[in-house]
C-alpha cells in the first residue's frame, strides 16, 4: 500500500473514531479486518483498557466450528462477543467501524452483535 493510501485510511479512521467514546457500561467495539481474518474487541476508553476480544482464532476453538464464508464467520464472531459481554453484564456498546465501510464483513459482525443480544 502506498503512503497516499495509508494517509487516506488514517484520515478516514480519525474522522469516524474521533466522535466515539466507550465507557465501562457501554464500551467501544472496535474492529480490525485483514484479508483473511477479522478481530473485534470491547474497549473502555475512560480507563484505556480492553475488556474483551474475540476473533477467528477464538471461533476455531469452539467444538462445533465449521469454516464457512468470511461473512458467516464474521457474524459468528459478533454473536460470540455479544455472549461474552452479556456474561459480564454489559448490555450495550458503541460500534466503531474504524476506516472500513459498513458493508460485507463489517456489517455482518454488527448484525451478529445485535443478534447476540447486544444493543448497539
Amino acid at each position: 500500500m502506498s503512503n497516499i493510501n495509508i494517509d487516506r485510511k488514517l484520515r478516514r479512521k480519525r474522522r469516524v473514531s474521533s466522535n466515539i467514546k466507550g465507557t465501562g457500561d457501554r464500551p467501544r467495539i472496535s474492529i480490525f479486518r485483514s484479508s483473511k481474518y477479522i478481530y473485534a474487541q470491547a474497549i473502555d476508553d475512560t480507563t484505556k483498557k480492553t475488556l474483551l476480544s474475540f476473533s477467528n482464532s477464538d471461533l476455531k476453538k469452539e467444538k462445533d466450528f465449521k469454516k464457512g464464508k468470511k461473512t458467516d464467520d464474521s457474524k459468528e464472531i459478533g454473536i460470540g462477543l455479544a455472549k461474552k459481554l452479556i456474561e459480564k453484564k454489559i448490555l450495550s456498546g458503541v460500534f466503531d467501524r474504524g476506516s472500513y465501510a459498513y458493508n460485507g464483513r463489517v456489517k455482518s459482525l454488527a448484525e451478529g452483535l445485535r443478534e447476540g443480544g447486544l444493543k448497539i
